[in-house]
């Protein structure tokens, strides 16, 4: 495996931190039996984006429909 950086002046800690992070992921990966159907992920989720209730219709009610109150 070949890592190359890109952009940037990384310092030997800050590579060193990302080398880790890449090598712990890839070893969790292969501690998996073959075969064995991966969780889906929550990103696609159209519930993680309407986890509250809609807001009463008021004049100021577009600015809660998105945002967390």
């Amino acid at each position: 495996m070949t890592i190359k950086v890109i952009r940037g002046n990384p310092t030997p800690e800050e590579l060193a931190a990302a080398l880790a992070v890449v090598r712990a992921r890839a070893a969790a990966l292969a501690a998996v039996p073959a075969g064995t159907p991966r969780p889906a992920s929550a990103w696609s989720d159209p519930g993680r984006i309407a986890q509250q209730r809609i807001p009463a219709p008021s004049p100021s009610a577009w600015s809660r429909t998105y945002w967390p109150s």
